[in-house]
């Protein structure tokens, strides 16, 4: 049985921002953008190469925490340098990137403050 993480939902303050950074700054791909029905709406997006969504919500009390909590998510890229000039020049502040010895890590936050990294193995394991 396959156990497959393919949706994480990100706690934002304000949909439309959120969406705007995500799409339009970080380079996200727009899967969808729908409200079934009330106060629900729901946007979810993914990044380039990635299997793995992300799901801005309000309405949904299962989805409820508060804006801005989550830290550590993880983008895994081949090139941090590539990775960080191209969110710098969409005018993503990325901090500097630090070398924890066979890791390579740079730092950003969405407007809401939900902190992410982007990650560069320079050895990656072998699957078996």
């Amino acid at each position: 049985m396959d156990f497959k993480l393919e949706l994480i939902p990100v706690p934002v303050a304000d949909l439309d921002r959120a969406k705007q950074f995500y799409q339009e700054q970080v380079g996200f791909r727009l899967d969808h953008d729908v409200r079934p029905g009330g106060a629900v709406r729901v946007v979810q997006l993914t990044p380039p190469g990635s299997g793995c969504s992300i799901v801005l919500a309000q309405g949904l009390a299962g989805l409820a925490m508060p804006a801005g909590s989550l830290r550590g998510l993880h983008l895994v890229v081949a090139d941090i340098g590539q990775a960080r000039a191209e969110l710098a020049d969409r005018g993503v502040a990325v901090g500097p990137v630090q070398d924890m010895g066979g890791v390579k890590y740079a730092a950003f936050s969405d407007p809401d403050g939900n902190a992410w990294v982007l990650q560069e193995l320079l050895r990656r394991p072998v699957a078996s």
